[in-house]
């Protein structure tokens, strides 16, 4: 190994089992997933230290969020952390620059090890109030037309479940979508310039350096590096894959999966429009006819539009409807909530 992790509570593996497990271990962003043990990174360094799984008790996640989440002129704009608790109540925050992969880690944590509590304490107790208030929420009998709607909702969300990436990936490209749509061109511009001028630095700054001509060249040398290192980490700048065009034909290319699978629904007509196609508007829509909020398909629609319009800095939600909104909103952001 490079750099050993370094541990980071009471408990330790023997070199050469920490060696072996680090090897193995599933990357997934910073961190790491083992067999005996969670490598976590540091600021600057990915799987810096390492906690056996013994140690741990709590692994979840926290999210910061900007005021343009849940408004529609702003990007989703959240800071991810996964959150460690260990040695009886200390704890270890590591930074994702991508929400996604903590929820991936934490699926994965969910498999092969069962014994960890994956929500905090304060997490357990408002998910069991809020499935309590749920349960208080649902009609206790529901109509013949809401019944009806239910099975069609139901029926739906089960075909769309068979085929998770076409929603997985409806979701990414317009998101992606909402992001590029409400940035500003010229921020990517200046980025690139920045970058150029970087690549210049460093080139200069290594010339001074080998070739003994300048006293600074190590300090150009470091500084376009740096500006090299940062803006191709945080996918700043235009590229082949990253540009306006490339963003636009990505959604639009999903879309058009989304409404060819759709087409195909062996049920009739697929109850809401194939850019709207994810389970967890169906799941949300389901949500308002038991809740008496809905009684036909298009009323549940409705009832989820008007949720989602209500959405903004000012309100506060739950973690679990949090993770929903960020999902699906940019769906309905992106067609005007036609």
């Amino acid at each position: 190994m490079i750099f050993k992790p370094a541990q980071l509570g009471m408990a330790k593996l023997d070199p050469q089992e920490l060696e072996a497990d680090k090897k193995a271990c599933r990357k997934i962003g910073p961190c790491g997933v083992g067999k005996k043990a969670l490598y976590l990174n540091s600021f600057y360094i990915d799987r810096r230290y390492y906690l056996p799984y013994g140690s741990i008790t709590r692994v979840f996640k926290r999210v910061a969020m900007s005021s343009g989440g849940f408004s529609g002129k702003g990007v989703f704009a959240s800071m991810a952390y996964l959150v460690v608790e260990y040695d009886g109540g200390k704890q270890k925050q590591c930074n994702f620059k991508d929400e996604r992969d903590v929820d991936a880690l934490l699926e994965v944590l969910a498999k092969e090890q069962p014994q960890l509590h994956l929500l905090s304490a304060a997490g357990e107790q408002a998910l069991e109030k809020k499935a309590a208030e749920k349960a208080a929420r649902k009609l206790p009998e529901l109509s013949e037309d809401a019944q009806h709607s239910l099975t069609v909702l139901r029926r739906a969300k089960e075909y769309l479940d068979a085929k998770p990436e076409l929603s997985a990936e409806l979701s990414a490209a317009q998101r992606r979508k909402r992001a590029q749509l409400q940035s500003k061109p010229v921020y990517r511009y200046v980025a690139l310039a920045i970058f150029v001028l970087g690549v210049a630095a460093a080139a200069y700054g290594l010339y001074s350096v080998f070739s003994h001509t300048g006293s600074y060249g190590v300090y150009f040398a470091l500084f376009g590096f740096a500006a090299i290192f940062l803006f191709s980490s945080y996918n700043m700048l235009p590229t082949a894959h990253n540009n306006n065009n490339a963003i636009m034909k990505r959604a639009e290319k999903a879309e058009a999966a989304m409404a060819e699978y759709v087409k195909h629904y062996p049920h009739g007509a697929f109850p809401v429009k194939s850019w709207y196609a994810h389970p967890i508007v169906l799941k949300q829509m389901m949500d308002a006819v038991e809740e008496g909020r809905a009684v036909t398909v298009p009323e549940a629609l409705d009832a989820v539009k008007a949720r989602l319009k209500s959405l903004n800095a000012d309100v506060q939600v739950e973690q679990e409807e949090y993770d929903e909104v960020v999902v699906i909103k940019a769906l309905f952001l992106n067609h005007d909530y036609q």
